[in-house]
């Protein structure tokens, strides 16, 4: 297919310069005071890391000033997913820049639940927000999303869970929550939601003993995120596209509708930009982005591998994704190799994530949920940022049309399986196709300012952390 940009695309050639050795980790990064994303740095201590096997190949870092039809800021979920669409439905060859390694930041750090999601808000809360009528459509296009994550997975050798989503009740007071969440699932959406009782879920699926019951969704795929990331990175470079880490964009102007985008190794000129960079978009990259996300830490752990033994006193006998009803929730699985993942949000800052309070916190959250897991080894912990957005649901735009800039970003820790689609609709938008689809409230409209004004940001944290505070003594005792 004629790619709208071949116009711009020469003949110069993208040499890639070879990867130098990783500088260290940085596990205090935090993006609201850092100077920048890093350069080359090494992977989070991830289980997912660890576990993925030798990346394929990418590209090497940019080395020398080059000509691209689009550049990709991010090889992340989104990234690479627009990459892929962008080659196999619009014929149009991306170059992907990226920081560190591929698949440094969200992906290669997330709990690896893919469900039939977009955003933080429940579907009761788009009714309310902006009416059935909008809130069906909005459910049509995020099915449609899910049925794109489905056809990747199935392509690609990443130790997919299928099965569908326990959503279990802390207390019986969210049992009421949970129904009512049901039932609308059921009459207005046409969900084969259910609800079971405490004893249902500790004798079928797992013996979480906190569980006063829960809500099962049968859309759900829990997946090894780095192997997935990596498969979504060999189809795009077979189709042609150009992956580049350790070439973080450090300058970026933009003359006569042409982007220069200055990195280490040379500057990349391209007609159109795609920021795919989660949580992790370096300070001052673009004034379009300015305070539109707010990065919150999710931390993370993995046990060993269970015995057969604490297998049978767990009960563990689904893999399905399991949250529960907290405001911070927990989020746990059984993994493939029998070992237990769980994490939550927690730390505030960068500088305060490695605290001991923090990992506390899940490994007793772990042993109240199955007390024969109390003082088990954990062999993985880990940190990393979730891009939440100020309205509590993602966007997929171009929010200057006199700008060829386009971002997908917002995810609120939703985007394993939504990137997927994400990727897909801004390949359109950056190939100028367009459906009915566009008029939705993640398309239509920028990321959300905040209401309290770039004054308060400063002051920000200091209110998440009171939040935090208020959300335990409501989930907790309330």
């Amino acid at each position: 297919m004629h790619s709208p940009y071949s116009a711009f695309a020469t003949s110069s050639a993208i040499t890639a310069a070879a990867a130098p050795a990783a500088a260290p980790y940085d596990p205090s990064y935090d993006p609201l005071v850092s100077p920048g994303i890093g350069h080359n740095r090494a992977y989070a201590p991830t289980y997912w890391v660890a576990s993925a096997g030798q990346p394929p190949e990418d590209d090497g870092p940019i080395a020398g000033d080059v000509d691209a039809d689009v550049v990709i800021i991010g090889s992340g979920f989104t990234g690479l997913a627009t990459a892929l669409f962008l080659a196999q439905e619009h014929g149009i060859r991306a170059t992907v820049l990226e920081a560190n390694q591929v698949a440094w930041g969200c992906t290669s750090r997330n709990g690896g639940q893919g469900q039939n999601a977009s955003g933080r808000l429940y579907r009761s809360q788009w009714i309310e927000r902006w009416g059935l009528k909008t809130a069906l459509r909005l459910d049509q296009e995020i099915r449609y999303g899910f049925d794109t994550f489905k056809d990747l997975v199935a392509q690609i050798d990443c130790d997919p869970q299928p099965g569908g989503h326990l959503y279990i009740a802390h207390r019986p007071k969210k049992m009421a929550f949970l129904g009512n969440e049901a039932r609308v699932m059921r009459e207005q959406f046409g969900y084969d939601t259910r609800i079971l009782s405490g004893d249902e879920v500790r004798r079928d699926w797992c013996g979480d003993q906190e569980a006063a019951g829960a809500m099962h969704e049968a859309e759900g795929i829990c997946v090894h995120p780095l192997k997935l990331a990596f498969g979504y990175l060999s189809k795009a470079r077979a189709l042609g596209a150009k992956v580049h880490p350790s070439s973080p964009v450090t300058g970026w102007e933009t003359r006569g509708g042409v982007h220069h985008l200055r990195t280490p190794g040379g500057v990349v000129r391209a007609r159109a930009v795609a920021i795919a960079t989660g949580a992790y978009a370096a300070p001052g990259l673009t004034p379009l982005l300015k305070n539109r996300v707010f990065p919150v830490l999710s931390n993370s752990i993995v046990t060993r591998p269970l015995t057969p033994a604490e297998l049978q006193a767990t009960n563990f006998l689904t893999h399905q994704a399991l949250t529960d009803t907290r405001t911070l929730r927990f989020y746990y699985r059984l993994l493939p190799d029998n070992r237990v993942q769980i994490g939550s949000r927690s730390s505030i800052t960068g500088a305060d994530a490695g605290k001991d309070a923090h990992y506390r916190l899940l490994v007793d959250g772990l042993a109240r949920k199955f007390p024969a897991l109390a003082g088990i080894r954990i062999d993985y912990s880990w940190w990393g940022w979730v891009d939440v957005s100020h309205d509590m649901m993602p966007r997929v735009v171009q929010p200057d049309p006199a700008h060829s800039i386009y971002y997908a970003l917002g995810y609120g820790g939703n985007g394993v399986s939504f990137s997927a689609h994400a990727g897909r609709r801004m390949a359109e938008r950056v190939a100028g196709k367009h459906d009915a689809s566009i008029d939705l409230p993640i398309y239509d409209s920028p990321l959300p300012f905040p209401n309290q004004g770039e004054w308060a940001a400063p002051f920000r944290r200091l209110g998440q952390n009171m939040l935090y505070r208020w959300y335990w003594l409501r989930d907790e005792w309330l």
